[in-house]
């Protein structure tokens, strides 16, 4: 089994992504499972296309992304990526589509086919703090979800994928009062307890991840 482990570069002329250096120290191998790790631009349509490369390349058995997501105190395991391209922002090159459709004729949504509840569990487990999360915005991070999703299933692959949200760093938010934040080390060992879970659960487990909000 082959893992692919996929973060975005820098965004908005930041000198690091926290959410990248953090994939860069995630173990080699995981479960005995070789981790290949790709960077991706924070563009819309363009991080799709380099993400379906790699993977054509790489063949992976299962492919995580992750991505910040600032404000959010907890690790987000993402359930589900929406048709929508909906930017409060542009991206790295520009770009700010507004109520687009990401696949225009293609389903509303697709859920996440990794074993989202064991990956919160499995962090947890770690002494950090994780959730199931409903949404994953409406900016690059759900675009690339739902685009690896629509990849995996156009192409009719055997490969399980998904997406995960980190919080800021504590050098994010010197000048933030009141934003949460979590350590780097932490966001390392929360990527690879979710992915030692998603190599040892083919079926998910059931237990209560919801949100009333």
């Amino acid at each position: 089994m082959k893992i692919l482990l996929a973060a975005f570069d820098p965004f908005g002329g930041a000198a690091v992504n926290p959410a990248l250096e953090a994939v860069k120290q995630v173990q080699n191998t995981i479960e005995n499972c070789p981790v290949a790790k790709v960077e991706i631009p924070t563009v819309f349509h363009r991080s799709i296309k380099v993400l379906r490369e790699k993977i054509e390349e790489l063949q992976p058995d299962i492919i995580l992304v992750a991505g910040q997501a600032g404000g959010r105190a907890q690790i987000s395991v993402e359930r589900l990526g929406i048709n929508i391209d909906d930017a409060r922002i542009p991206d790295n090159q520009g770009n700010q589509p507004v109520d687009e459709k990401i696949v225009p004729g293609g389903p509303e949504a697709y859920f996440s086919n990794l074993p989202i509840k064991a990956m919160a569990a499995s962090i947890r487990r770690e002494g950090v703090p994780a959730e199931v999360s409903n949404t994953a915005g409406t900016f690059v991070c759900n675009h690339i979800l739902y685009g690896l999703l629509h990849h995996i299933e156009t192409e009719k692959l055997q490969a399980r994928g998904g997406f995960i949200h980190v919080p800021f760093i504590p050098a994010q938010v010197t000048n933030k009062p009141g934003q949460p934040s979590m350590a780097p080390g932490d966001i390392t060992k929360a990527l690879e307890a979710a992915l030692r879970a998603a190599v040892r659960y083919q079926e998910d487990i059931r237990s209560e991840e919801g949100s009333l909000h």
